[in-house]
C-alpha cells in the first residue's frame, strides 16, 4: 500500500519531540482501570500477567495491546488505547510481557524485542475461550517491534486476527539502539539503563549463579546490558545476533492482515530503517503512516484523546466493516 499521507497536526509546544515525548510518557493522567487481573501459565513454567477490561454489553470484537520496553500494561498510552476501545465495543487484553507485572517472573529468561512465543501463547489462551470472532492487535515501541514480527514470520495466524496497529515502533533494533546513544538522547537511554538495571539487580537475588553483581554494575550502556543478559538469556550468542533475529523489518514483507505503522518523522528514538516505505508500496497489506510530529508515543492533541488511539480504532474500525 503507498505510504499514508497523515493528518495529524500536532499542538504548538508539542512539536517538539522531546516535551511531546516526555510529557506523553510522564505527566499524561488517562482517566481509566481495568476490570481484572488474569495470571496465565506459560508452558514452560512461568506466567505472564494480562490485565482485562470489557465493554458495557457482551463483545465479540477484542483489542490486545502489548507495551514497550521497561514498560507495563497501566501505561498512558496502553491505558488510553483501552478506554477508546473499550467506549465503542471492544474487550481489551494488556500484555504484561514477563516480569513487566511487578513480580518478577520465575525463570532466569524474562522478555524481549523478539519474544513472539509469549504473543503465541496468549492467542491461543483466548482463542480457547472460544468468545471472540474478531481481535485486533496493538503495540507500542518493542511492543511494535514484536507484534511486526509475528504477523510477518507466520505462514498462517488465527483467523480471528483481522487487523494490527503498531505505534512509534523500531524496526532496526541496532539501527535504534544507536539512535539512542546519540547525545540529544542521553536522558531516555540514562533512564532505560537505570530502569533496567534495577531489574537485573532483582534478577541477581533470585539467580546468584547467573548473574553477579559486579557484572550489572558494569554495564554502562544499553548494549553492555543486552550483550550480559538480554541476549544470552533468550539463547542468542551476542547483541548483535539478537538485534539482527528479532528486528521486525526483514518480516514486514510476509504481513499478511491489514497492518498500520504509525511512526513520526521527529522521532528522535527511529532512524530511517523505522520508514520502511518501499515494503509498504509493495505490500498488500502494510500500510505506513509518517506524521512529522508526534516525537515517541507523543501524538497529543487538543483533546484528552490522543491521536494514536482514534487513529488506530479508524484504522482497525475501517478493515472490519
Amino acid at each position: 500500500m503507498p505510504v499514508i499521507e497523515s493528518k495529524y497536526e500536532a499542538p504548538r509546544f508539542f512539536k517538539n519531540p522531546h516535551i511531546a515525548t516526555i510529557y506523553a510518557a510522564t505527566l499524561r493522567k488517562v482517566d481509566f482501570k481495568c476490570d481484572k487481573r488474569e495470571r496465565l501459565e506459560l508452558g514452560d513454567g512461568d506466567f505472564l500477567d494480562l490485565d482485562w477490561a470489557f465493554t458495557e454489553h457482551s463483545s465479540k470484537k477484542l483489542i490486545i495491546a502489548l507495551h514497550g520496553l521497561a514498560g507495563d500494561a497501566n501505561r498512558p498510552y496502553m491505558l488510553g488505547m483501552a478506554k477508546i476501545f473499550t467506549e465503542t465495543g471492544w474487550d481489551y487484553c494488556g500484555m504484561n510481557f514477563r516480569s513487566c507485572s511487578g513480580e518478577i517472573n520465575r525463570l532466569y529468561r524474562s522478555y524481549n524485542a523478539g519474544a513472539t512465543e509469549d504473543l503465541a501463547e496468549l492467542l491461543s489462551h483466548v482463542l480457547q475461550k472460544d468468545k471472540y470472532d474478531e481481535i485486533a492487535l496493538v503495540g507500542f515501541s518493542l511492543g511494535g517491534n514484536l507484534l511486526l514480527k509475528y504477523l510477518g514470520e507466520r505462514d498462517q495466524l488465527p483467523k480471528q486476527i483481522k487487523v494490527a496497529v503498531a505505534v512509534s515502533t523500531p524496526c532496526d533494533l541496532s539501527a535504534s539502539l544507536e539512535a539512542l546513544n546519540l547525545p540529544k538522547n542521553k536522558l531516555y537511554s540514562n533512564r532505560f539503563k537505570k530502569n533496567l538495571k534495577d531489574i537485573l539487580y532483582e534478577r541477581q537475588l533470585a539467580f546468584p549463579k547467573e548473574l553477579e553483581k559486579s557484572q550489572i554494575s558494569a554495564c554502562n550502556s544499553l548494549l553492555a546490558i543486552d550483550e550480559l543478559y538480554t541476549s544470552r538469556a533468550h539463547g542468542y550468542a551476542s547483541a548483535a545476533e539478537y538485534y539482527e533475529k528479532c528486528s521486525c523489518l526483514q518480516f514486514l514483507p510476509n504481513i499478511k492482515i491489514p497492518t498500520l505503522l504509525l511512526n513520526a518523522e521527529n522521532d528522535s528514538f527511529l532512524t530511517s530503517a523505522s520508514f520502511p516505505k518501499k515494503i509498504a508500496e509493495n505490500s498488500a497489506y502494510l500500510y505506513l503512516e509518517t506524521p512529522k510530529y508526534g516525537g515517541h508515543v507523543g501524538f497529543i492533541q487538543h483533546k484528552k484523546k490522543y491521536y494514536q488511539e482514534e487513529r488506530a480504532l479508524e484504522f482497525i474500525q475501517n478493515h472490519l466493516y
